[in-house]
C-alpha cells in the first residue's frame, strides 16, 4: 500500500494546491494529514474545508490546538514578545475559522495507527514538543518507542529527514508551508510498502506572498520572510 502524509500546511493554499496536483501524479492509496492545518497563512479556513471535504484522516497539530485552546501557547512558549505576536495573529484566524471549524479541529486525535505506521504531529504526549533532526538516537527511542510501530512519522519541525533508530524508522514529513531547511518547495511524505520518499513540490511563492499581503493577517511580513528564505525568522 502507498500512503502519503501531508503536514504543516499553515493556511498556504497555493502550496497546498501544488501538493494536490503532485498527489494526483503519485496516486497514493491513502492520504493522512499531520496537523498544523492553520495559522500563518491567508487561507486557513479554506484549508480546513478542503481537508474535510477530502476526508483525509489525520492528527491535531500545535497550531490547531492553539486555535481551540489558546492557553496551550503560553503553556509551551515563554518569550513574551513572541507570544504577543502569535496571539494577535491567532485571534484574527480564530475569527476566520468560526466555531464549527474550531469544533472539528478540537475533535482531531493525537495519533493515527495504520498497519506498521504510527503518525503523530510532534510526539505521543505533546503536539508542541518533538526531537530535532540532530537529536541523539536515545532521544528518539525515548519519545517514540511507546508507539510500538516499526515506522514512526511526525512533522512539526519543518525539516524532513529519515532516521534509522533500532527497531524503528523515524521519518519527518517536512512541511507544505514555511520550510525551515532552506528549500522553499513544499514537502510531503510518500510511503510505498515501507520505502520512504520525501517529495518536494515547486509552487508559486510570489502568488502566496501576494495573497498573504492582501489578507489582513497581522504580522504577515514575518510569515513572508519565512516563506522567502525557507528559514526560521523572528518577528
Amino acid at each position: 500500500m502507498r500512503i502519503a502524509i501531508v503536514s504543516d500546511i499553515h493556511g498556504n493554499l497555493t502550496a497546498f494546491e501544488a501538493v494536490l496536483a503532485d498527489l494526483r501524479e503519485t496516486a497514493p492509496d491513502l492520504i493522512f494529514h499531520g496537523g498544523d492545518l492553520v495559522q500563518g497563512g491567508a487561507n486557513s479556513a479554506e484549508i480546513v474545508d478542503r481537508i474535510r471535504d477530502l476526508g483525509w484522516p489525520g492528527v491535531v497539530g500545535n497550531t490547531d490546538e492553539m486555535m481551540f485552546r489558546p492557553e496551550s501557547l503560553t503553556e509551551f512558549l515563554k518569550l513574551a514578545s513572541l507570544v504577543a505576536v502569535i496571539q494577535e495573529m491567532a485571534a484574527v484566524e480564530r475569527e476566520w475559522l468560526g466555531e464549527e471549524r474550531l469544533a472539528w479541529l478540537r475533535g482531531l486525535p493525537a495519533k493515527q495507527i495504520h498497519g506498521s505506521m504510527a503518525l503523530v504531529h510532534a510526539s505521543p504526549d505533546s503536539c508542541w514538543r518533538a526531537p530535532m533532526p540532530e537529536a541523539a538516537d536515545a532521544e528518539f527511542e525515548k519519545v517514540y518507542s511507546s508507539l510500538g510501530q516499526p515506522i514512526v512519522v511526525y512533522a512539526h519541525v519543518h525539516r524532513s529527514f529519515v532516521r534509522m533508530v533500532s527497531p524503528m524508522t523515524v521519518v519527518n514529513t517536512g512541511s507544505v508551508s514555511m520550510s525551515h531547511d532552506g528549500d522553499r518547495r513544499a514537502a510531503y511524505l510518500l510511503l510505498d510498502d515501507g520505502k520512504v520518499e520525501i517529495r518536494r513540490v515547486e509552487y508559486d511563492v510570489d502568488r502566496e506572498l501576494k495573497a498573504l499581503a492582501e489578507c489582513g493577517l497581522p504580522h504577515a511580513h514575518w510569515i513572508a520572510r519565512i516563506l522567502e528564505s525557507a528559514r526560521p525568522q523572528m518577528p
